[in-house]
């Protein structure tokens, strides 16, 4: 039980630190973004609200399942941006090409961890 407790806490509070990480650090988010996609820095606070947000209704176990569903859908949402990366190396010059590929599964897992959270507390 506790340990359920630190593992979603863990994760509300990455989430949390990475979406604050979008007010931080604004260009970083905007760089990565492919250039198909409109507003850059819209979209980017857009995301980090939803990461913040959805990382703090992490943290109650009651609203853990609306924050594992609402972080699925953002991960997803936000993959572009990681393939694009993966596509584009030579835009991102201070990060080796093969962590950017790296990066894929691991969205992957996290993807894997937000599901986790989004059946009910007690719940099978």
């Amino acid at each position: 039980m506790l340990a359920a407790v630190v593992r979603r806490w863990v994760l509300g509070l990455a989430f949390v630190a990475a979406g604050v990480n979008h007010f931080v650090h604004p260009d970083v988010y905007a760089a990565i973004m492919p250039p198909w996609l409109p507003w850059p820095a819209e979209l980017v606070a857009l995301s980090g609200v939803a990461e913040v947000a959805l990382g703090l209704l992490a943290l109650p176990a009651r609203t853990a399942p609306l924050a594992g569903w609402g972080l699925v859908a953002l991960l997803v949402a936000v993959f572009p941006a990681n393939v694009h990366m993966a596509l584009h190396p030579e835009r991102f010059p201070a990060i080796p090409p093969w962590v950017l590929y790296l990066r894929l599964p691991f969205q992957v897992v996290f993807v894997w961890w937000a599901y986790r959270w989004t059946r009910p507390p007690g719940g099978s």
